[in-house]
């Protein structure tokens, strides 16, 4: 199934502002547009980086530019569609902090 990314803008905006992430998110975006899904396995598929986060979160963390800069997404498979929605985006340091509150679980900042 397609992917459809709910919170591009957010992705868009952070790449803006963060000259080192652009040509990844790029690269990220340009992946994630050909993306063909059937099971959360699959997203491992496109991006070998990604990790699936606990049993029942539906939740994945992508690394971004050689794993300077993390994003997490929540993901819904639909009938028609994967859904994709940004829930946060940060530098790894970051990440690091949240994952030690184990907070990458119910983040939602977009």
């Amino acid at each position: 199934m397609k992917v459809h990314l709910v919170k591009r803008q957010t992705i868009e905006i952070f790449a803006s502002a963060n000259a080192r992430s652009r040509v990844s998110i790029a690269d990220w975006l340009g992946k994630l547009k050909y993306a063909d899904w059937k099971r959360p396995t699959d997203i491992q598929g496109t991006f070998g980086a990604a990790d699936l986060l606990g049993k029942g979160s539906n939740r994945v963390v992508f690394d971004i530019a050689g794993n300077h800069y993390r994003l997490i997404c929540k993901y819904v498979f639909g009938s028609r569609q994967v859904h994709l929605f940004v829930c946060w985006i940060g530098t790894h340091a970051e990440y690091d902090q949240l994952n030690n509150s184990n907070k990458q679980y119910i983040i939602n900042n977009y």
